[in-house]
């Protein structure tokens, strides 16, 4: 899986060829660990047809602050560069699926 910072966002995701899903992520938030398998999973399942990366809000806030994320686990789904769909909170991983179901589609 991915990991990303400031630096490496536009590249890995603004100018990805691929989908790219980020879970922007902190190390003090419960919720977030207990999504962290479920994104792991699909890192693995969505391999070679979608990114799938973790972003720390706390290592890196500028890019969190620019998509004004406000609340952590926030999963964002990007095509072609641009923000497509947000979902915030610890969600079911069928939910995810469908998110990225559709980004494929």
């Amino acid at each position: 899986m991915l990991t990303l910072d400031d630096q490496s966002f536009e590249t890995e995701v603004l100018q990805s060829e691929q989908p790219v899903v980020v879970d922007f992520t902190a190390t003090w938030c419960g919720p977030c660990r207990r999504l962290a398998p479920i994104i792991e999973e699909l890192a693995q399942e969505y391999e070679g047809r979608v990114k799938i990366a973790k972003f720390d809000v706390d290592a890196s806030p500028e890019t969190p602050a620019r998509y004004r994320i406000m609340a952590v686990p926030t999963i964002m789904f990007f095509k072609g560069g641009k923000e497509v769909d947000t979902v915030q909170g610890l969600v079911p991983k069928e939910t995810l699926k469908k998110k990225i179901e559709g980004l494929l589609g």
